[in-house]
């Protein structure tokens, strides 16, 4: 067959085929009378492997390489290949993800997408500085995108800018808890922390009170702190047994016990956490640091069974905790002779 013939049915145009001739890749087995290239069925044949090797991703030096090393296994090239797009898919996904930014930016001009992709490269610096400086210096009439702070914050390992992104995120304008709420239920604890930090840390809406809630039930004890201290923050006092274990086990005990404090005063349950906390001092697991941090719970907490608690502390049989208790009652008692002395 002559190379119209062979271009016509192979589908590789006939400057193709004269390529493959020039690189030694398919050369025709013979030629006409007048010089023209005639193919043969294995020199079809050989094109097709070519076109099926090009399909898979292979350059043509690739190919040439595999055609004619006798030891050539397709098993490597395959392992090879798989690799190869598994990086390019990789770079095609970031490149759909910062189109997709600046789309959600909705620049009005040139300037606008400009600024965009500035703070995507500042953003993925591999310098943390520059990082937090990209967060943190920019103009408050050019707000950070929220969808590019939900996937910085998701990914960021560093603390400092960490907190940076957090902070930008809890004044930006765009809808953040639906990806937050995503990245909680995430399979990597990592996301699933900072998911929750970044939760915590935006105004009390119904959506993120949800997604601290049912964060509640992390396996992950870090996750679950987080939302159990975001959440009394927000006024929740379903929380309450878990900030009274969080005294027990002392992580994070005094925020725990500071936002008891609050709630036995706002939620009107200062009965249900003295009886959580007393509880927990007749414990018999309970050692005399756990106690002594029960007791220091206690001490502000509202009305007055929790003061009462405190008086039997004082006859303790340990005596760190009853001492402990003494000097709280003592400094009630003070207080309160204050304050009727300054009631008129």
């Amino acid at each position: 067959m002559l190379i119209g013939e062979v271009a016509r049915r192979s589908g590789v145009s006939a400057r193709m085929l004269r390529h493959y001739d020039t690189l030694g890749l398919v050369r025709p087995t013979g030629r006409t009378a007048g010089g023209y290239r005639e193919y043969s069925l294995e020199d079809v044949r050989r094109i097709f492997h070519v076109e099926s090797l090009r399909s898979l991703g292979l350059s043509l030096k690739q190919i040439e390489r595999a055609l004619k090393d006798p030891s050539f296994t397709p098993a490597a090239l395959v392992g090879d290949l798989i690799r190869w797009t598994e990086d390019r898919l990789a770079r095609e996904q970031e490149l759909l993800e910062r189109l997709r930014a600046i789309d959600a930016s909705a620049p009005t001009g040139w300037q606008g997408v400009l600024r965009v992709v500035e703070l995507l490269r500042g953003l993925d610096s591999a310098d943390a500085a520059r990082r937090q400086q990209t967060v943190l210096a920019r103009p408050e009439e050019e707000p950070v995108p929220a969808e590019l702070l939900v996937e910085a914050v998701l990914t960021e390992d560093d603390p400092h800018v960490a907190g940076a992104l957090r902070w930008a995120l809890a004044r930006s304008d765009g809808d953040t808890v639906a990806a937050l709420e995503t990245g909680a239920r995430s399979e990597d604890v990592r996301i699933r922390r900072r998911a929750v930090r970044a939760l915590a840390e935006l105004p009390g809406s119904p959506g993120a009170v949800a997604a601290l809630t049912e964060a509640l039930g992390d396996p992950d004890r870090q996750v679950h702190r987080h939302a159990a201290l975001a959440l009394g923050k927000h006024g929740e006092a379903v929380v309450v047994p878990a900030l009274v274990g969080m005294v027990v086990e002392g992580s994070n005990d005094v925020d725990a016990a500071e936002i008891l404090r609050t709630l036995s005063r706002e939620s009107g349950c200062a009965d249900r956490i003295t009886a959580a906390l007393a509880g927990e001092l007749g414990a018999p697991a309970a050692d005399t640091a756990t106690r002594i941090r029960l007791t220091q719970a206690l001490v502000e907490l509202a009305g007055p069974a929790a003061q009462e608690v405190l008086r039997r502390l004082v006859h303790d049989g340990d005596r760190a905790v009853a001492l402990v208790a003494s000097a709280f009652v003592g400094v009630l008692e003070e207080r309160s002779r204050r304050e009727r002395a300054e009631d008129p």
